[in-house]
Order: C-alpha cells, then structure tokens, then sequence
C-alpha cells in the first residue's frame, strides 16, 4: 500500500470537514470513512474538491442509476479496481442490474441493444478518449444531451478514482 489510510490520531477539523459532502457527521472518522475516503483524506483540499464531482455523478446526475452503475462497473472492471467494483456492486444491485448484467459489465458484451452501446461506450472512451459517430448516435438514440454529457463524465470521474484508488493501493 502506497499510500495507507490516515491514522485516527492525525485526523483533525480540516480531515473530517472535507468529507461533509459526502458523509454524515457521525461517519466523518477514520472507521466510518472506510477505506478509500480514510486514504483520500491525506489531501483535504483535493478530497473536498473532487468529492463536490462525485456527489454529483452519484446522486446528482441525470443518468438513470441501472445505467450509471453499468458503466462505472464496466470502468472498474477494465480499470481491474477491486475496490470500486465491490464498492459499486452493492448500488448496482439497488439500482436494478442483475447478475447478467453484471456479468456483461465483465466481459464487455450482452444481448440488449442499448445495454451493449453503453459497454461499447466506455469502451471507446477508455481506448480512445473519444466516441465514435456511431457510437455517440447510439447513445444519443436514448439520451438527451444532458444524460449523454453526464454519461462521458461518469466514465472520466470513476476512470480517475479507479486510477487513483489502484495508484495509492487502497482496497476493499
């Protein structure tokens, strides 16, 4: 581990305000962060600032959610982040994927027409930083520009954590 989780007794006002975005007061420590927000707390400036997008991406959105946690599920899987796939296992469950879909979050292939552009998608953006016409269209088909927007910074955001996550070592 690169970067190990902040140890209880250098935790301060500064470490527990940055996670106000995200955590209820009495989960703002370093056993009710967990892992991933307990590492990233290092940092308070940075946490706080990219924990505003994050929130955002998870809760604020305009994606539906089963679409949302395809894709970062996707993310984490060509990313290979143990944390992030087990972090977002369970909210995919609530957000209605099933294990198929899960499965096809594996392996980059199902039967649905739009289920497929959104791997697809994911994929191009990770290989390409780009959409291709084809590919954006499709996307476009059942998106509004405001959902398909949403959609390519879902993929970069959790594409950063993932990157983030496996630089500094955190795990589930």
């Amino acid at each position: 581990m690169r970067l190990p989780p902040l140890p209880a007794d250098e935790w301060d006002d500064r470490s527990r305000q940055a996670l106000k975005g995200l955590l209820p007061r009495d989960r703002r420590n370093p056993e009710g962060a967990g892992p991933a927000m307990s590492t990233m707390v290092r940092h308070p400036d940075l946490l706080e600032a990219f924990l505003e997008f994050g929130v955002y991406l998870l809760f604020k959105s305009t994606l539906p959610a089963r679409l949302r946690e395809l894709a970062v599920l996707r993310v984490a899987h060509r990313a290979n982040c143990a944390y992030e796939w087990e972090h977002h296992l369970e909210i995919a469950e609530k957000s209605g994927l099933t294990p198929a879909d899960v499965a096809a979050a594996q392996s980059g292939a199902c039967a649905d027409p739009f289920d497929q552009t959104v791997l697809t998608a994911v994929d191009e953006l990770a290989e390409h930083t780009c959409l291709t016409d084809a590919t954006w269209a499709a996307l476009r088909d059942h998106l509004d520009e405001r959902q398909a927007m949403d959609f390519v910074f879902t993929v970069g955001g959790y594409t950063t954590l993932a990157m983030a996550f496996n630089t500094f070592g955190v795990k589930p």
